[in-house]
């Protein structure tokens, strides 16, 4: 009795030990999986392309540069006799070597010009000769520095009847009192900002071109300059904020001090509207509560927010009542990220996700719009949707799949945004991914990889501010220093009540045929 019971008491201890062991491979089984992931995400990172787009290759198709090996014993293939010839000497008509199309805008560019001389007439006398033409050569050129200095000569008058003494004054400037052209203030802003040049670098540019100012001055410009773009960046808000469709995204931005040596962690929280708007609005962190506080307690029940999968923009939803569309985009990334832990059936997600996007391109080539728009996708990329979400839930209905693993990640990441997912099937006014939001938010990684950080909130904001009307000018097709010269010009004597014609998008529409320009444009003509 007591054999059998020490027998069942060792059975007890081995089942929990299997227990324990099978408990500590599946554990072991979900962490390899995820650093397999990881391993594969920074070897893509290092060596191989970080673009997510899937190549098809033919097994059969032999790689670039590939050469067939010689078969042994195959016969060398044979030579074709050419019959021996004469070629006759080409002719060149000398007037015929000119460039009539210059690779440049003469508008923009300025243009030196140099005369050459001909050797062959130089002991001539000018009646043993005549001129019939010119040949033009361009050549692209650069000087140390692109600075200028306008020197304003005004003669000063003293009137014999009156004795009086006038004299015209100086052009008054965007700052008053400031040294600075608005050509200057234009570039200073394009180059930080566009071409993401600090301003310890081009105070350095500055100091090589023999121009000698301090870097303060150059943060103080840029400081006031932004300052009196505030009310156009206010009003172009104010339109993305009453558009229907929105979409958002958040992006990170150390901005102020957290603490000795730390800067704290802010974000960025690009709004895109459907007008080709968008607005960078800074905040300190990544609460849920922000995008109550961007977009606003209440909205309009027709109103659409597409983003990623964030949870806060699901609940901002809910609160207000709104449509939540999804991106599939990330939904798709998901799968892509999963390949290392399930080759075969990833590919099988990104292949049906290529045949929705398939829909969008045959969309955006045969130019559908409105209902036609509706009734395409509702025909064509419907059922593949329907179908794709019903292979997820087969998927989910396999042996062996850990919850930890990437693949099973992407699955559930996909099945609980379905209803979001699928907004875009019956609104054709709602894109299917934030891709152009994506797109136009880089701006803000470019440049911290050249700039890091902002010493300030305030600083941060400022910049939100001029990123948010550049990178609106790329949108709508605008040079920036152009928009800019004009409308630092304007802003200061444009009516209050009408500064929304300021905005890049209204800007385009009555302005940008004739734009004002500074004196220095005058000058070179």
């Amino acid at each position: 009795m007591q054999r059998n019971a020490s027998i069942a008491s060792e059975v007890d201890d081995r089942a929990a030990l299997i227990a324990s062991l099978t408990a500590t491979v599946d554990t072991l089984t979900q962490q390899v999986a995820a650093l397999t992931q990881q391993v594969e995400w920074f070897r893509r990172q290092l060596f191989g392309t970080k673009s997510e787009r899937v190549v098809a290759s033919d097994p059969q198709q032999m790689a670039l540069g590939a050469v067939l090996p010689p078969v042994d014993g195959a016969p060398a293939p044979a030579g074709r006799p050419v019959a021996a010839h004469t070629r006759k000497a080409a002719q060149r008509d000398a007037a015929a070597e000119s460039e009539s199309l210059p690779f440049f805008d003469e508008s923009k560019v300025p243009i030196i010009e140099i005369g050459l001389s001909t050797p062959e007439i130089e002991a001539l006398s000018p009646d043993q000769y005549e001129v019939i033409g010119e040949k033009v050569s361009y050549r692209l050129a650069q000087q140390p520095g692109s600075y200028t200095v306008l020197k304003f000569t005004r003669p000063v008058i003293k009137r014999r009847d009156t004795q009086a003494v006038v004299s015209v004054p100086a052009p008054s400037g965007v700052i008053e009192g400031s040294r600075a052209d608005v050509s200057l203030l234009a570039g200073l802003l394009v180059d930080k900002f566009v071409y993401h040049a600090p301003l310890y670098r081009q105070h350095q540019k500055l100091t090589d071109a023999g121009v000698r100012v301090s870097r303060p001055w150059l943060t103080q410009l840029t400081q006031q300059v932004i300052r009196l773009l505030m009310p156009i960046h206010e009003a172009q808000w104010a339109s993305i904020r009453a558009s229907r469709v929105i979409a958002m995204d958040e992006t990170g931005i150390k901005a102020g001090r957290d603490g000795p040596g730390k800067m704290h962690q802010g974000y960025y929280w690009p709004v895109h509207g459907d007008r080709e708007e968008i607005c960078f609005i800074y905040a300190n962190s990544r609460r849920h509560e922000v995008v109550e506080q961007v977009l606003g307690r209440e909205r309009p029940p027709d109103r659409v927010l597409l983003s990623d999968g964030y949870a806060a923009y699901e609940a901002y939803a809910r609160k207000t009542g709104i449509a939540h569309a999804q991106c599939w985009a990330h939904a798709r990334r998901e799968f892509f990220d999963a390949q290392a832990a399930d080759r075969e059936a990833s590919a099988q997600a990104l292949e049906m996700i290529r045949a929705i996007y398939a829909v969008e391109e045959r969309i955006r080539t045969d130019q559908l719009g409105g209902e036609s728009k509706r009734a395409f996708r509702h025909d064509h990329a419907k059922p593949i949707v329907a179908a794709f979400f019903d292979w997820i839930d087969r998927q989910f209905e396999r042996q062996g799949l850990l919850p930890q693993n990437p693949f099973t990640k992407a699955l559930a990441y996909a099945r609980e945004r379905r209803a979001g997912l699928e907004v875009f099937l019956a609104d054709p006014d709602v894109p299917i991914d934030t891709n152009h939001l994506e797109r136009r938010l880089r701006a803000i990684p470019m440049g911290r990889k050249n700039w890091l950080f902002c010493w300030t909130e305030v600083g941060a904001k400022q910049v939100g501010i001029i990123q948010s009307l550049l990178v609106t000018c790329r949108l709508h097709g605008i040079d920036p220093y152009t928009y800019l010269v004009d409308v630092l010009q304007r802003v200061g004597q444009h009516p209050a009540s009408r500064v929304e014609e300021l905005t890049p998008r209204l800007w385009k529409e009555r302005f940008a045929a004739n734009p004002l320009r500074s004196l220095l444009h005058s000058a070179n003509r």
